[in-house]
This record gives C-alpha cells, sequence and structure tokens, in this order.
C-alpha cells in the first residue's frame, strides 16, 4: 500500500506538469481540466493515507515530489497572472485586454 501512495505523489506530479505544459501553450482551459484531476487524486491520496503510513524510506523521495509539484504550481501561477488579470477587467466590464 506504500508503494500505491507514492505512486499518488508521482501521479499529481505528473498532473502538474502537464498543468504547466498547458498553461504555456496558454490553454486555459486544460488547465482548469487538469486541476480537477489533480484535485481528485488528492482527495484518493488523502483517503488511502488514512489507513497507511508512508514509509521512512520513501520520506525522501515525497519530498522531492513535492518540491517539484510546488516548483510546477508557482510557475503555473506565474504564467496564469495575466490571464487572470484580463479576466478581472471583462468581468468588470471593461473588456480592453493588457496584451
Amino acid at each position: 500500500m506504500a508503494t500505491a501512495l507514492l505512486n499518488y505523489y508521482e501521479a499529481i506530479e505528473d498532473a502538474s506538469t502537464e498543468m504547466l505544459s498547458a498553461a504555456r501553450r496558454e490553454e486555459w482551459d486544460e488547465v482548469l481540466r487538469l486541476e480537477s484531476a489533480c484535485a481528485v487524486l488528492i482527495g484518493q491520496l488523502r483517503h488511502a493515507a488514512r489507513d497507511t503510513a508512508l514509509p521512512k524510506e520513501d520520506h525522501r523521495k515525497k519530498s522531492e515530489i513535492m518540491q517539484r509539484i510546488l516548483k510546477n504550481d508557482a510557475q503555473i501561477r506565474f504564467l496564469a497572472e495575466p490571464w487572470l488579470h484580463d479576466l478581472e477587467h471583462i468581468l468588470a466590464g471593461n473588456t480592453k485586454m493588457t496584451h
């Protein structure tokens, strides 16, 4: 079961990497779709982790995966800033785009 937990972390990392690729292509609908898939994986991980602890020998690998996920997330947020800014203007009734 512990290997299954690590598999969840790896699947979440894969999804975050795909999200970053979609963000780089400015495919925001795809980013949102992948974000939803990621949320499902996180829920499954939480459920699985209730019954099983990750062995100490897997903690380093988990930490490395989490660091990569956080790095991907930061890059996605950076790429999304202009898009979110434009969306705010559109929702406020100002249709002028900044880029």
